[in-house]
């Protein structure tokens, strides 16, 4: 990244951890995949069930990579699953799980977090069951507001993953969500979160740069 848009984007990174803070989440930024494991690890240190939905940051940062290879007996990862119910009983673990990791479609400068989710599962874990959830967001992920949230999710974050997912709905097709009632649609569950009850029980973790959608 270029020295003066990198200075840029540690005030907006500054920023929003300020706010996020206000609203009771913790938040972290690091620079490198690197340290990212780091953090990761440092957090996770004591856990005896980690679970995590779906993510392309995740993969991106090498963090699905990284929780298989060391953490794999304690690593209830979905794609580890054979059967439709194995899926889904992954997915009910979350719910006892000491860490569940995510990313988010967007994370506002406020401090607040968009999420839109298809069956539910990555939005209902992060609200709650999970003792800790730790959100890993590229720093393209920062919005001003929420009208930009809801916009970053309807123009980006959803199209894209249609058509990462192969999904027959309308916004594959025209590249922005179209409010379709198609059997694919993937954003069924709107989530605004804003201020925690349990103060950071959410941990975001930036990492400067693009990472998933």
């Amino acid at each position: 990244m270029n020295e003066n848009i990198s200075k840029i984007m540690d005030m907006r990174v500054e920023k929003t951890i300020k706010n996020l803070e206000k609203n009771k989440m913790k938040g972290y930024y690091v620079k490198t995949k690197e340290e990212l494991i780091a953090l990761i690890d440092s957090l996770i240190e004591n856990d005896k069930l980690i679970t995590s939905g779906g993510s392309m940051t995740l993969n991106e940062t090498g963090v699905i990579a990284h929780l298989n290879e060391k953490y794999g007996d304690i690593f209830a990862w979905r794609e580890k699953c054979g059967s439709p119910e194995e899926v889904q009983d992954c997915f009910r673990k979350a719910f006892i799980s000491d860490t569940f990791l995510m990313s988010s479609n967007a994370i506002t400068e406020e401090g607040e977090l968009y999420n839109v989710d298809g069956q539910g599962n990555r939005v209902s874990a992060m609200i709650f069951g999970p003792k800790q959830v730790i959100i890993v967001a590229g720093t393209n992920k920062i919005v001003p507001d929420m009208k930009a949230a809801e916009t970053r999710l309807e123009k980006i974050a959803a199209p894209a993953n249609t058509v990462r997912l192969k999904m027959e709905t309308p916004c594959a097709v025209k590249g922005e969500c179209c409010h379709c009632h198609s059997d694919g649609r993937i954003c069924c569950t709107y989530v605004r979160s804003g201020q925690q009850r349990v103060k950071d029980r959410i941990k975001v973790i930036f990492i400067e740069g693009d990472y998933g959608f």
